[in-house]
Formats: C-alpha cells, sequence, structure tokens
C-alpha cells in the first residue's frame, strides 16, 4: 500500500500572514524549499517538519497527514 503525505503548509503560513521567503527564514531554510514542500514535490525531514510546526504554531500532525 503506498501512501502520500499531503500538507496545509500554504494555508498555515497565509493565516500567518508569511511570505514563503519569511517562513524559510525562521526555519533556516531556502524559499524554495518552502515552495516545493507546499506543492508536494519534496516530503520535509521531520526535523524540519517539527521546525515549520512550531514556526507556524501548530502541531505537525496538523500541517502533515498521510493519505491513503
Amino acid at each position: 500500500m503506498t501512501c502520500e503525505i499531503a500538507n496545509t503548509l500554504r494555508e498555515a503560513r497565509t493565516e500567518k500572514g508569511w511570505t514563503q521567503a519569511e517562513l524559510a527564514d525562521a526555519v533556516g531554510v531556502s524559499r524554495k524549499t518552502i515552495n516545493t514542500v507546499e506543492n508536494g514535490v519534496f516530503v520535509p525531514s521531520t526535523t524540519l517538519a517539527l521546525k515549520l510546526a512550531r514556526a507556524l504554531g501548530q502541531p505537525v500532525e496538523t500541517l502533515f497527514s498521510l493519505v491513503e
């Protein structure tokens, strides 16, 4: 069984009023990394997922979920 990872990163970021560049700066990655995660091209490491959740003030499970 193959699972994909869905994310609500874009929604959480815009809700906070941040640009991709601002979120990238907050977690120490490039704006392009944020863009590729938001578009489902790149699945973040556990460390990056936790940093994103912390920066956005949301549980990691709210930002990322498995889709079967």
